[in-house]
């Protein structure tokens, strides 16, 4: 297959990866924590849906970090690539809470040891156990200090909506250490419906609700008031779509208008919280068959502001950095998507990249 390798400098927002039999991140475990997993001790509830072909690609392969390296990062033009590692989409749901800490510690160590530091295009996000938010708090503290660590992950799957102040730990943490807070789908519907009527029949019905969830934990984000008790804090909402962004923005703002006297606490319109806290990835992004609607939706979200680049290397429905975007979107929106905005929401640790690069250019 041709390359379509971009001049381009790309930031990608959503980049797999995962352990394997002969990578597996419980090696990282103590002796207390593996003899636990000999006796069963680990469970987590599962959304019961799979796809039925696979969700990863069948033209390349995926499994090392040199295989991203050359079929991805290379094969692209990726200047960074944001790792998402598997586990972090179900470790939050362990029953048991001290081993599901457990397992996130290790998660994090394997990150570090197998990606973080094979390669300086790797960046990555802190697995963290969303039941223990003390905890959690504290291993972002551990962990957010490695130079190419720049997010914390969790699923859409939850105990509460995250503008919950159950929550809080979380965010002074992520305040604290200047890590951004990311959701990422994987296991909604393991606790209850991942829509607010009932349960999916199948997959794809699954998969193309999970707006829904995503719409949820935004609003909730915002009318619980958290990004004014933590004014550092910045999300990033990935691989949950775009087009309900409108919708969401304007209800909220309309009902601001009746019921602010509910929520005493926000200091200016629900969408400004929106587009100074929030950012979102463009894949899955929604392409209307007229170009014109579609540029408009991008005017609708502020796309220069809000979107970052993603690809979802490897799965199913991966997206090509070159070939993913409208032909008509303007070259200033196209290099803020491509790489401002991303550059933006993790800058205090890629300003110090970026440096190091440039130094290590100039002494070769």
């Amino acid at each position: 297959m041709a390359t379509s390798l971009s001049p381009r400098r790309i930031i990608d927002c959503d980049v797999h990866c995962a352990p394997s039999a002969a990578d597996p991140f419980e090696r990282f475990l103590p002796a207390n924590y593996r003899a636990a997993l000999e006796q069963n001790m680990y469970s987590a509830p599962r959304p019961g849906y799979a796809n039925p072909f696979g969700v990863n690609r069948r033209d390349t392969t995926h499994e090392t970090p040199e295989d991203i390296e050359r079929n991805h990062l290379d094969r692209y033009g990726i200047t960074y690539g944001v790792l998402q590692p598997s586990p972090t989409m179900y470790l939050s749901l362990n029953h048991s809470i001290d081993v599901g800490n457990a397992l996130c510690r290790a998660a994090n160590d394997w990150l570090i040891a197998s990606y973080l530091e094979h390669d300086p295009r790797f960046l990555g996000s802190i697995c963290i156990n969303t039941n223990d938010p003390k905890a959690a708090g504290e291993e972002i503290r551990r962990v957010a200090g490695h130079p190419r660590m720049v997010q914390v992950i969790v699923p859409g799957e939850a105990a509460f909506l995250y503008g919950h102040r159950f929550y809080h730990p979380i965010y002074e943490a992520c305040e604290e250490t200047g890590m951004v807070f990311a959701l990422h789908p994987g296991v909604e519907g393991a606790y209850r419906s991942s829509t607010a009527i009932g349960r999916p029949s199948t997959y794809f019905e699954w998969h193309v609700s999970l707006s829904q969830v995503f719409m949820a934990h935004a609003a909730s984000l915002v009318l619980e008031g958290t990004f004014e008790k933590f004014p550092g804090l910045h999300v990033l909402l990935t691989e949950g779509g775009v087009g309900w962004l409108p919708h969401l923005l304007w209800r909220m703002d309309k009902d601001f208008k009746a019921l602010r006297s509910t929520t005493p606490w926000l200091k200016q319109e629900p969408s400004a919280y929106v587009f100074e806290h929030i950012k979102m990835t463009t894949q899955p992004m929604e392409e209307p068959a007229n170009p014109k609607h579609f540029l408009a939706m991008l005017e609708m979200v502020h796309a220069d502001q809000t979107l970052c680049f993603s690809s979802d290397f490897p799965h199913w429905d991966f997206d090509d950095p070159v070939r993913a975007f409208d032909s008509q979107m303007p070259e200033a929106v196209k290099e803020r998507i491509l790489w401002g905005n991303a550059y933006d929401l993790y800058k205090g640790k890629l300003s110090a990249l970026e440096s190091s690069r440039s130094l290590a250019a100039a002494l070769a």
